[in-house]
């Protein structure tokens, strides 16, 4: 495997499970040092196992950390800093879904719930993140968005908000530092079996959630749902050098479904 990450710093969030596990897993065995960021402490500590499979030599520093927290982000970051010295790529990543429910049942404590996970921990993440790259003069800052974040998909009034405010973000903050040596670009995973993909289906039909999975992904163009570690590559290359001239965008990884009629 091509070593695109020797000497290189990332941080993850939402290091704990599902996309972020997949990524940090994939730069670690390129030769990266990581910063892992979770709420669950345990998560994290199963992602440094993983890692530990694929690169047993690799630096992992593990912080417990609420991304909507600004304190705790300002917290991440420093920490970070401290032990490696700098932050190369940073996979600005943690969030969730909430409940699914049509926007007049949708609850105002869950949509500041989910809005604050998945659109003021990014933005906080980016501040703080950004700034510090801006410092060294370069920095690669990958946003994970969704689908939701360009297409409508129901139910989801918290999320969609959210995360179209993270390609927001990630237009409007490429444009601003793409100057100092810094890219941003988002991607905009489909259904990826993750964890929070099953709790999603779990809601869908809690008895027969794998048949409501199967039916969700048939409208796929790839019949299929996509794979964390397909996810993870992707990350990963826009994390590399090889990249360095996608800015203020947002890629789709989804099959192809975001593009059908």
């Amino acid at each position: 495997m091509t070593a695109r990450f020797t000497d290189k710093v990332v941080l993850i969030t939402g290091a704990g499970s599902g996309l972020g596990r997949a990524a940090a897993t994939r730069v670690a065995a390129e030769g990266a040092s990581l910063a892992l960021v979770d709420v669950n402490a345990n998560g994290l500590a199963d992602t440094a196992a993983a890692i530990t499979d694929v690169a047993s030599d690799a630096k992992v520093l593990q912080i417990v950390a609420d991304v909507s927290n600004e304190t705790a982000v300002a917290d991440y970051v420093a920490q970070t800093v401290q032990t490696f010295g700098h932050i190369d790529g940073f996979f600005n990543n943690a969030g969730i879904e909430g409940k699914q429910n049509l926007t007049e049942d949708f609850g105002a404590d869950e949509f500041d719930k989910v809005v604050s996970i998945n659109l003021r921990g990014v933005f906080l993440g980016l501040k703080y993140v950004l700034a510090q790259m801006r410092k060294q003069g370069s920095g690669t800052v990958v946003n994970t968005a969704s689908v939701g974040g360009i297409r409508g998909v129901g139910n989801q009034s918290g999320y969609a908000a959210a995360k179209h405010g993270v390609v927001g973000l990630t237009r409007n903050s490429g444009i601003e530092y793409g100057q100092y040596g810094i890219s941003i670009k988002a991607i905009a995973p489909g259904a990826i079996m993750t964890p929070m993909v099953e709790a999603s289906l779990k809601q869908i039909d809690p008895v027969n959630w794998e048949e409501a999975g199967r039916e969700f992904v048939s409208v796929n163009p790839m019949k299929r749902f996509g794979r964390p570690e397909e996810v993870g590559n992707l990350v990963a290359f826009l994390l590399s050098d090889e990249s360095s001239f996608i800015n203020a965008t947002t890629i789709p990884i989804d099959g192809g479904q975001s593009e059908k009629y």
